[in-house]
Formats: structure tokens, sequence, C-alpha cells
């Protein structure tokens, strides 16, 4: 296996942001950079890591808060989410007022990602996966390889997403789930944007609200 990844919990609200790098460059991507820039940079710096892109799975303040000023202050592309997630990134500002976090510096995505699109890493490619219901432009991404996927906030440990946000669809996130996701493989671990990881065998098997599937 040649991607590898490290979590590093963000922002009060716990957000697990995702270094992912290719172990043959030592190229990485910083996954859903919500905010704590220094914490983020310094296991970067430690690994001695070449940080080449941000990668986004939707625009909620505390998975994208930090990606403006990251991307500006290093030069970096951001891709990701899907293009339905402009509204929640154009309103960064508004979250910011909202949820108490440092003002978000404005960006636009430098890709927007589709279903079906790749991204690259190094040598290594992740699928991206479009499963709206928590927010409408939501992506996930895997790594088919390293049975990996980092999916945000459609799926938790034992839980799913919320949808009671505005355009949140609870029948699309539950169908996201049961038939995009649960057949890539029992197999998959995933990181979910807040708690611990699991795999998909064990959610489609227990969770509570997809489980049984």
């Amino acid at each position: 296996m040649s991607l590898r990844y490290h979590i590093i919990p963000v922002t009060q609200f716990a957000q697990n942001c995702s270094i992912l790098w290719c172990d043959e460059t030592l190229e990485c991507a910083v996954v859903d950079p919500g905010g704590d820039l220094p914490k983020i940079e310094a296991a970067i710096a430690a690994r001695n890591l070449s940080l080449v892109k941000i990668l986004l799975t939707h625009g909620h303040i505390d998975h994208a808060g930090g990606t403006g000023e990251m991307a500006a202050r290093l030069q970096l592309p951001i891709e990701g989410p899907q293009r339905e997630e402009a509204f929640w990134i154009d309103a960064l500002a508004e979250q910011s007022r909202m949820f108490g976090f440092p003002p978000a510096r404005p960006f636009e995505p430098t890709r927007w990602l589709e279903d079906g699109d790749v991204v690259s890493i190094g040598r290594e490619t992740l699928s991206v996966i479009h499963c709206p219901g928590h927010t409408p432009g939501h992506i996930v991404f895997h790594h088919a390889p390293s049975h990996l996927a980092v999916v945000g906030d459609v799926l938790f440990a034992g839980s799913i997403g919320r949808t009671d946000f505005p355009r949140g669809n609870h029948a699309q996130l539950l169908h996201a789930i049961r038939h995009k996701l649960f057949p890539l493989g029992d197999d998959i671990e995933f990181i979910p944007g807040h708690g611990p990881m699991s795999n998909f065998g064990t959610e489609r098997r227990t969770n509570p609200y997809v489980g049984g599937a």
C-alpha cells in the first residue's frame, strides 16, 4: 500500500481533517482543513511531506473554514466538492458568525468534482463519489487499492450525517450510503468527518440508520 493517512481533529467540532500522501513521492493532500492550520502544517512538516493540494468533501464551516487562507498563503489548488455545494461555500462568512468560528477567507474551488472523477496525489489516484443528502454537493474520496474511503459527514461509526440543514435530504443520504458506498465492499475502512473510523461491513450490519441493508 502506497497511500498513507494521518487524522488530525480540528476546530471546536473535532472535525477529522486528514492528510493523505503517496509513500513513493511524499506528495500529500489535506482533506477538509476546517481550521487550526498551524496544527495541520506541523503534522505535514513532521513527516517531511510536500503539500500539493486541498481536497474538500463539502462546504460546512468545520470542514472548509481554513481552506481559503491555506490555499492563498501556500498557493494550493482546491479540488472539490461537487458544484451544488457552491451555496454553502458562498455562505462561509455567515457560517463563521453563526458558529463562532474565525472569519473564513472566501475562495472558489479550482476544480469542481463530479461523480466518477479522479484526483491524484503523487502516483496515487482516488475516485470521486457524489453522495448528496447531508449537503447537496457532498463527495467521498475512495482509494480502492488501500480499501480506504474518506466520507466526510455522510456516514459515521453507528450513525449518519444530519439532514436538517438547508438542502439536506434524508432519503438521498440513505440511498447514497446503501447504493454507492456499501457496494464498494465490507472491507472498506472509512475516515468519517467526526469520531472513530469504522468499516462498511460493520455499518451495513449494525448501524441503526442504514444497518441490515
